[in-house]
């Protein structure tokens, strides 16, 4: 596996969505599968896993994806990567000061993934009433106390980007990206190329739609799956998006690919600081995205690639919402 830094972290070019073991794509494998697909990813390359302390079936209570992830890894903790996620849902929270209670949720996620640090700690969301400069300095004052080795932020504009990176550089943004969300091609993904910060996709594959496995006679669960949310899986979208889905068919077939794998290969390409980190709850689907960094694409590929995704017209959008922290339903389609 090809290897890639998030300023000064280096992880596997693809990392690994863990939370469709707890929680988002219906019914949650056992945890004996869980653990295992983790492992199988481990052993093919990948040493960034990717988890939060709300992945939790239905969102009921915190910290089981943490507990299946750091189960899997215990073996071999030091060579992996692993970042979480932590939310600051209201202002009684951080009464005592912004510190102290990022600090209780980080120790509450060590515990959980059975480690002494976290190399790389997300706010998983912005609260409006919490200044993201407090955040920032608390984040400061982890890793120079040993607790963690990098921090970022999910979902984030550039003007949060550049209020945090301020006080505290940053090592990543994970926000969603991919074929038919590129919003951060405007302005973030620019800002964190020229501060050396790290971009990790979410959803890259678009909760499948790239994958062209998903069609219109698709049905998801009907409990704790959020692709009935995402816009670009209604079916009225699934089928005004074919021109696209053809596209990647196209592709791949000539380069001996998957769609889901070209789709991966095209941003990896695009850009030297981004690592994306789709999710799958199925052993074989993990494997084939891992996949994608061997996938390599000629200048002449891809820019026939670029040519024609500017020419197609996507339908069914999500961009960045920094509002969306007030609602957990729809957070981490990977």
């Amino acid at each position: 596996m090809k290897m890639r830094k998030l300023r000064d972290i280096t992880v596997s070019a693809i990392g690994m969505g863990c939370m469709g073991f707890s929680h988002g794509y219906g019914q949650i494998p056992d945890e004996s599968y869980s653990v295992e697909a983790i492992q199988g990813a481990f052993r093919y390359g990948c040493t960034f896993f990717d988890t939060a302390e709300a992945y939790s079936p239905n969102l009921q209570g915190i910290g089981h994806n943490e507990r299946i992830v750091g189960k899997a890894v215990r073996d071999f903790r030091k060579e992996v990567v692993l970042a979480t996620k932590l939310h600051l849902k209201t202002l009684d929270e951080v009464r005592d000061g912004v510190y102290p209670a990022i600090r209780r949720h980080l120790e509450g996620s060590m515990e959980r993934l059975g480690t002494d640090y976290v190399d790389l700690y997300y706010l998983h969301r912005i609260n409006p009433d919490i200044p993201v400069e407090e955040v920032a300095g608390a984040m400061g004052k982890l890793i120079e106390e040993g607790y963690i080795r990098g921090w970022g932020l999910s979902q984030v504009t550039v003007e949060t980007i550049e209020k945090a990176q301020a006080v505290t550089p940053l090592s990543a943004i994970q926000n969603i990206y991919s074929m038919v969300e590129r919003d951060v091609e405007k302005e973030v993904e620019p800002y964190c190329l020229k501060n050396r910060i790290g971009l990790v996709p979410f959803s890259p594959i678009a909760s499948g739609l790239l994958s062209g496995k998903v069609t219109v006679d698709t049905r998801f669960e009907k409990v704790d799956d959020v692709r009935n949310f995402v816009p670009q899986l209604k079916k009225e979208n699934i089928a005004a998006n074919q021109p696209l889905i053809d596209l990647l068919a196209e592709t791949a077939a000539k380069k001996g690919a998957t769609s889901a794998q070209i789709s991966l290969a095209w941003m990896l390409h695009k850009y030297e600081n981004v690592v994306p980190i789709p999710g799958s709850k199925n052993k074989e689907r993990i494997l084939e995205n891992l996949g994608g960094a061997e996938v390599e694409l000629t200048e002449a590929e891809f820019t026939a690639l670029e040519r024609a995704l500017d020419s197609i017209k996507v339908h069914g959008h999500r961009g960045i919402d920094e509002k969306q922290g007030s609602s957990m339903r729809n957070w981490d389609s990977k």
